[in-house]
Order: C-alpha cells, then structure tokens, then sequence
C-alpha cells in the first residue's frame, strides 16, 4: 500500500478544523492509500486513528483573531521524522502560508524533495495575500508581503499545485506556475447529505409551524462575516416572526456578537450533526469577505439549501447566481437583506434554488468525480 504523507495546519482541534484536510484523508484511504498526517495541536501527540490513517501533531502558539495562526517551533524536525518512519511515496502541503507549508522549502533544501525522489505537492484554496484577504489594514499588508516572498517560495518548490477552485490565470502565469497546476475541488460525500429527507424536513416544518430556519454553519472569526449577517437577518424577524436564526460553530466565550445578539440568535457551538442540521435548514447564508472553496457550502447545496453566498473566493465557482443560488458583495448589508426577504417571501424560490444545488453538487463536486481526478493525478506523479 502506497504511503501519502499530509502536512497540515491542523486536523480536528476546537479553534481550527482543516476540513478540507479531514476530508481529502478518507477520499484517499478509499482509493487505497494510507494517509501520515503531520500538523499543529494544542498538544504534541501522536494518533493511530485506522492502519490507514496516522496523525503526528506538534504544539503550537496560537494567534487568535484576526491572524487566527498557529505557530510551532520545531515542525520541520517533525516532519523529517514522520518521513523516515512512514517512508512516504508522495508528499503533500495543504495550504499555503500556514506555519507548516514552510517545511516544504527546508525539505526541498535538504535534497528531500528531488528529481527522481519523493514528488511534492501543494493543495490550496486561496492565496492569501493575493487573493484571499482579512479584513484589517495591518493584517492585509503583512500578508501581502509574506505572499510575494515566502508564498511565492513554497509554489515553486512544488512538483504539481492543486487548487480547489479557478485562479486568475494572468496571477499564474506571473508567479511562474500555471505550467504545473490544475483545478480539483475538494468535493463532498453526497451519500451522507440526504436530499429526499431534506426536502420531506423542510415541507413538514412548512406544513406544520410556517417556521423558516436561516443558518450559518462556521467559526465566529472577523474574516466570516458572520456580524453583516447578523445585521442584515435579525431586524427580518419583525415581519417574519416565525424565522429561526442559527449560527452553528466554534466561538470564544464572551464574543461580542454572541452578547449583542443572543436573545434574537439561537448559537449552538459545535456540533456534530450538521447533515441533520442542514436537512432542517431552509435558507443558508455565507457571509465571508473572504473565503476559499468553501465546505460548508458544498454541505447546504448537497442538502438542498436555498445558499446566499458572497461572491468571492470560489463561491462563484459553486454558485450560480439566480440559478443554484444568489450572490452580493462582500460587506453589502442591504443585497443581503434583499435576498433574504426574497426567499422569506417566495417558498418556490427557494425549493427551485436547493434542487439546482443539489444537482450542481452531484455533476461536479461529488466524491464519485473528484476521486477518479485524485487517481490520475496520482497515477501521474508516481509513474515519473
């Protein structure tokens, strides 16, 4: 059995779930690889999940909101290890400008990485600092300056970049890698989003107490918007009564918004549950100024979500506008409430949107088309 070796921000911690990285791990255990995972923790441990799944984590400082950013002395040693245990037939680094993504200029230093060695490659879904932006001056010139030096570094010592979504391609050929990337989204398990059980949820809870749920399903950080949403949901509920808000994810005790709207918004924390809280939701809402191609947006559209989503990042590229969805830019308050009253007032709306998202999902971004991408890419990189 062929060995891939992950390096990772993180895998399942409270303040930061790489779902992207929990995720691709068992697509490709299911095409019959095992998966070493080396990341960040809030402990130094390691985890023997499966015989196919192994997780090696090194503490780190975390730096919270707005950076939310972790840092880890030490993490390359940890990989060099995790290599000369697992001796792994390809390596890759999900995420860019992470502590992490860093070994991979140590590794192809050293010679580990190499012309007839181990093949290397970057996954991502934004470049930060180039694409992708925080919301705050000093966090958008730092990043900007950490793209173009050590970011631009990491692409170029990759073998082949995979991006979860489009890039501009003027942007690739610039930095002098359009030549080894290609696009494979990170897709989603379409089995455990029931549709035909959404849709009988949603027309019960119609039928029975005119209730419509409108939720949020991520963490409570600046980047996420989650305060435009707020803003632009709550005041609906004067000529909505029977709206239920949610917003579902992690948050720091005492968050100003939790305070500010705790009486009007049901906060939930983490959960577990979110196919079952997808199937009982009518409208979901993705307010994030910036955003890659986003998990829990596959998640509402595979359940027949009717999805309003700012358009950045790969929203787009999941959303059609008018058709699988609707789109407003990023901080516009009142396009937001726009559209939400739209589809409070129109229940045909928002079944026609949840069907051609779901449709969307099952043509495109299904485990069933991502996975055989996944094998020839594989194939590709270990034949060479």
């Amino acid at each position: 059995m062929r060995t891939i070796l992950l390096i990772s921000p993180y895998w399942k911690e409270d303040r930061r779930w790489m779902v992207s990285s929990v995720k691709l791990a068992e697509l490709w255990q299911r095409l019959g690889y095992r998966v070493a995972v080396a990341c960040m923790g809030a402990e130094t441990s390691i985890e023997e999940v499966s015989d196919t799944l192994t997780i090696y984590r090194k503490k780190d400082l975390f730096l919270p909101d707005p950076w939310n950013y972790g840092i880890a002395p030490g993490f390359t040693g940890l990989v060099r290890r995790v290599i000369a245990m697992e001796k792994p037939d390809v390596i890759i680094v999900n995420k860019i400008l992470f502590w992490t993504s860093f070994s991979m200029i140590s590794l192809r230093a050293r010679g580990t990485l190499r012309a007839g060695g181990i093949p290397a490659l970057v996954l991502t879904d934004a470049l930060v600092g180039m694409t992708w932006w925080g919301r705050t001056f000093l966090f958008r010139l730092v990043s900007r300056i950490y793209a173009w030096t050590l970011g631009w570094l990491i692409l170029r010592c990759a073998d082949r970049i995979v991006f979860f979504h489009p890039q501009p391609e003027r942007l690739l050929k610039f930095l002098g890698v359009a030549g080894k990337m290609r696009v494979i989204p990170t897709g989603i398990d379409v089995a455990r989003y029931s549709f035909s059980r959404s849709l009988d949820l949603k027309n019960e809870q119609r039928a029975t107490s005119k209730q419509v749920t409108m939720t949020y399903v991520g963490r409570l950080e600046s980047v996420k918007g989650v305060d435009d949403f707020l803003a632009a949901a709550v005041p609906l509920k004067k000529q909505f009564p029977q709206m239920k808000i949610q917003v579902v994810g992690w948050y720091r005790h005492g968050h100003p918004l939790v305070v500010q709207y705790r009486c009007d918004v049901h906060f939930t924390g983490l959960r577990d549950d979110i196919p079952a809280i997808l199937a009982a939701t009518d409208i979901f809402v993705l307010p994030s100024h910036s955003e890659g191609l986003s998990n829990a947006l596959m998640e509402a559209m595979a359940s027949g979500c009717a999805c309003v989503a700012t358009e950045v990042g790969g929203n787009s590229f999941l959303l059609q506008n008018g058709i699988s969805g609707f789109l407003f830019p990023p901080g516009d308050r009142e396009a937001l409430l726009s559209h939400l009253r739209r589809l409070l007032d129109d229940p045909a709306k928002r079944r026609s949107l949840g069907e051609a998202a779901r449709a969307r999902i099952e043509k495109q971004f299904s485990w069933a088309v991502v996975g055989e991408l996944y094998r020839h890419l594989f194939e590709e990189v270990l034949k060479n």
